[in-house]
């Protein structure tokens, strides 16, 4: 298994990254947690991986923390949680905070993550109480992504939607973001933070 890639990073557009390692081209996906993190393009840049095999795909995921990856295993050993809602719940939710709501069965906060209704966030919850407790308090193509036209707004938007939100919720979600110069990074971090407040 792939567990840590250290090389440097030649393209990032949410979200999905690659990673140049002695010449070969690591393409992973990375919850915004993440992408927060992220040097700029050409620098150096160390992740820790979580390699999952499919019977269609070798998908590789990608996180700043051990924390992150570590929540991102536990989710998808829930049952009808898949990588991409995975990836949802890191974008949309700390780590520190996810575990909090699971503690307190804070339903109504986790249904705001796409692609999770009610039946799902209980399930996570019920599965995934006892280890909150054990924790204590503690789409999108490279080809298409890399040129998106209409500047950051635009990558915010599109990044939004591969994290699952239907498209006019993701317009929404980015056009509320006020501020000049603000990166796609930034315009998405509000949008997200905004969206499971």
């Amino acid at each position: 298994m792939i567990g840590r890639l250290t090389g440097k990073l030649v393209a990032k557009a949410p979200p999905v990254l690659m990673i140049d390692v002695g010449g070969v081209g690591y393409e992973c996906e990375a919850p915004m947690s993440t992408f927060y993190k992220l040097p700029e393009l050409e620098a150096g840049v160390s992740l820790l991986t979580h390699l999952s095999v499919r019977e269609d795909a070798h998908l590789l995921f990608a996180f700043c923390t051990a924390a992150e990856r570590q929540l991102f295993r536990d989710l998808i050993k829930v049952s009808g949680i898949g990588p991409r809602i995975a990836l949802a719940v890191l974008s949309g939710i700390s780590v520190e905070d996810f575990w909090s709501t699971v503690r307190e069965a804070q339903i109504g906060r986790l249904t705001k993550v796409p692609g999770i209704g009610k039946k799902t966030a209980e399930r996570m919850v019920v599965e995934l109480r006892d280890r909150a407790g054990v924790i204590g308090v503690h789409g999108l193509s490279l080809t298409t992504g890399m040129n998106l036209p209409g500047g950051p707004l635009q990558e915010a938007r599109a990044a939004l939607e591969a994290l699952g939100y239907k498209p006019a919720e993701a317009q929404r979600l980015a056009d509320g973001v006020k501020g000049e110069d603000l990166s796609a990074e930034q315009i998405i971090r509000e949008a997200l933070r905004r969206a499971v407040r």
